[in-house]
């Protein structure tokens, strides 16, 4: 088992704490010894598989601003993606015509190309099924609900919306 090293523990035990204090919203001191508690046996386990290189890489103010725009891009998306299948849901689900579409993608970090498959995930009327490297290129197969159109790079600009835009922003 590789030895973890310090500054990746650190760099793990302040992204949970943060995450911590964002889905608890609170000050009490109890959730606050909980969460420090909770997050540093996390980060004690888990750094070793989330820092690689570069401890506190992601800490720079411009990945932290474009993070933050992010989480506005995506719930504008998840709004926008929520009110069609709704309208198609209350319309009698008629005007649906489901299927697989390879799109392209051009992130170049693993973690950007997992966080824009589990955004198109999370918004309904899309599931990404596979990633696929080919010929140097990377595609992802998702199952949407009404394919609208047959271009890749059409159907790619229509599914990931501005998130693509965002999320390479955050990584690259």
């Amino acid at each position: 088992m590789p030895k973890t090293k310090f500054p990746a523990v650190v760099s793990t035990f302040i992204l949970c704490f943060a995450f911590w204090l964002l889905l608890t919203w609170s000050l009490d001191t109890q959730e606050l010894i909980a969460g420090a508690i909770v997050s540093l046996v996390a980060a004690l386990f888990c750094a070793r598989f989330f820092i690689h290189d570069k401890a506190f890489w992601f800490f720079r103010p411009a990945r932290l601003g474009a993070l933050i725009a992010y989480v506005f891009v995506f719930l504008g998306e998840l709004i926008k993606a929520n009110v069609d299948v709704a309208r198609r849901c209350f319309s009698g689900c008629t005007d649906v015509n489901p299927g697989i579409v390879k799109v392209p993608v051009d992130l170049k970090h693993d973690y950007a190309e997992a966080m824009l498959a589990n955004s198109i995930t999370l918004t309904p009327g899309t599931i990404t099924l596979d990633i696929a490297e080919q010929e140097g290129k990377t595609y992802y197969y998702i199952h949407w609900i009404d394919v609208a159109e047959l271009d890749r790079d059409k159907a790619g600009e229509i599914i990931k919306g501005r998130m693509e835009k965002w999320i390479r922003r955050i990584w690259q």
